[in-house]
Parts: C-alpha cells; sequence; structure tokens
C-alpha cells in the first residue's frame, strides 16, 4: 500500500480528526494550475490539523452545453495528479464517469468519485468497489438519504474497504438545490458505520440547467452550509477552491475563493471543538 493510500485510511479511522477536507478546483485547467492550489491548501491544513484529499476533475463529463471545456486531456491530466499526489505525497481524488475509466484512474489515484447523476448505475459502482481504491459516492439530486444506503452496498460488493457518501443538495424546482441536513445523521444511521459522511459545501449552492447553458450558484452561502454540516455531524467537507472563480472554466459560479479557505477551516474547526466539548 502507497503512503498516500494509507493516509486516507488514517483518514476514516481517527475519530480524534476534527474532519477532513476534501478540497480543489473543479476540473484542471492547464498543466500549472494544479500543484500551487494543492500546495496551499496542504500549508493550510497542516497548521490547523485537518487531514487533506486535494480534488479535481481530469476530465468533465456533466456539461450543460456541448461545447464547454472538457479538460486538458486524459493522460496528461491523470499524469499531473499522479504527480501532485508524489510531490506533495497527498491523496488525491478525481471522477470516474464510465466503467471504462475506473481501472485508468486508479492507477493515478487514491479515491475515485462516483458523480451524483452516476450513483445508481450499478455496474459502475461495482467496478470502482473493485479497484482497491477509497470510493466517494455523491448523493443524487433525486436520491432519498435512506437510498444511498443502497449505492454503497453496490460499492461493498465490489471488496471496497473505505466508501463515503457525500449530500450535495437536492433538487428543487427546475434550477435550484436545497440542503436538508437531516440527511447527515440518516446516511450515518441507515448505512453501515463504517462508510464516512461528507458535506459538499459547494455543488449543494449550484443553479444547474441554467438557460444560457452555464450553471450558477450562490458562493456568499458555502460558509453557512459548511457550518451547519459540521455542526450537523458531517464526518469531512468537500469543497471547490479556485484562486479566481470568475475566470474558472467550470462551475465558475459556486466555487470559494481560495484566500477565503484558511478564515472558513477556521471556523469549522471552532464549532467542531465546541461540539466536542459539549
Amino acid at each position: 500500500m502507497h503512503t498516500t493510500l494509507s493516509r486516507i485510511f488514517d483518514v476514516s479511522a481517527h475519530a480524534d480528526q476534527p474532519f477532513f477536507l476534501i478540497a480543489g478546483p473543479c476540473v484542471l485547467e492547464n498543466e500549472e494550475m494544479g500543484f500551487p492550489i494543492a500546495a496551499q491548501i496542504l500549508e493550510i491544513t497542516e497548521r490547523l490539523a485537518i487531514p487533506f484529499i486535494f480534488k479535481a476533475s481530469y476530465r468533465k463529463a456533466n456539461r450543460t452545453k456541448g461545447k464547454s471545456f472538457t479538460g486538458i486531456g486524459n493522460e496528461k491530466a491523470l499524469a499531473i495528479l499522479d504527480n501532485i499526489r508524489k510531490d506533495l505525497n497527498i491523496p488525491v481524488l478525481t471522477d470516474v464517469h464510465a466503467i471504462s475509466e475506473v481501472q485508468t484512474a486508479a492507477g493515478f489515484v487514491d479515491v475515485l468519485q462516483i458523480p451524483a447523476f452516476l450513483c445508481r448505475q450499478t455496474d459502475l459502482l461495482e467496478a470502482a468497489g473493485a479497484a482497491g481504491r477509497v470510493v466517494n459516492i455523491k448523493k443524487g439530486q433525486f436520491m432519498s438519504p435512506e437510498s444511498m444506503q443502497h449505492a454503497a452496498e453496490k460499492v461493498l460488493k465490489g471488496g471496497c474497504k473505505t466508501i463515503w457518501v457525500t449530500e450535495r443538495g437536492t433538487t428543487f424546482g427546475y434550477n435550484d438545490l436545497v440542503v436538508d441536513f437531516r440527511s447527515i445523521p440518516v446516511m450515518k444511521n441507515f448505512i453501515a458505520p463504517e462508510v464516512k459522511v461528507v458535506l459538499d459545501a459547494t455543488h449543494s449552492l449550484q443553479r444547474p440547467n441554467q438557460g444560457s447553458g452555464i450553471s450558477g450558484g450562490s458562493p456568499g452561502f458555502i460558509e453557512t452550509i459548511a457550518s451547519a454540516g459540521i455542526a450537523a455531524g458531517a464526518d469531512g467537507i468537500f469543497l471547490e477552491t479556485h484562486p479566481d472563480p470568475v475566470r474558472a472554466k467550470s462551475d465558475a459560479g459556486s466555487m470559494l475563493p481560495l484566500d477565503k479557505l484558511e478564515g472558513l477551516l477556521h471556523k469549522l474547526v471552532g464549532i467542531r471543538e465546541a461540539i466536542r466539548g459539549q
């Protein structure tokens, strides 16, 4: 087992940790962007003793418009993720969208993420579970928290020992999402106790499928959503961050500016410590 994967299992095992953080840009936009973002987040999280998993999609399959940016090339992007993982000695997460991607991506990252809109795809979940990596399943916008136990069971069937499920909002009308924070304790109770529950504080604030073909969002509420998630007992926080979200090629309307991350994490650590004190 390589070092970063060992650290991933430690993330799930240590109950005395405040929470773990999955963070990074939505997608790798060029060869230069990933490493400095990962290094800056690592420096912050090490000072705050927060276990950190770097996140970036190597390709984007779920775009509203066919002409939207999807990536810089699969091989190039996966190589960048692998370099970040090795040079910074940190675990790395990326999405997979099809069975054919699973084994390829598993050779470069530590965590395979199942996008929300694919969380019912049995063959994909079982393949991810058999890849020898941690699996993070995003809860579909159309799924109840109770039903996510079935998604987790499919991954367990593949032999996976470490599974996370991530709340990322529920469809509210045509173009908005709402977070029901009851889903965090519900998923912690309905799914096997070793399964960790994560709150996605940025995708939960998206306004998808806008008529313009570009998803919007309400990033001003990221702190509110993340704080409520920690108070509700989330084991981890997922968020996308970018040095200049307005210029981002994907999810520009919902990412957290990178220079605001440290202040947010300080607040979340304080909330978790206050809850522990009770």
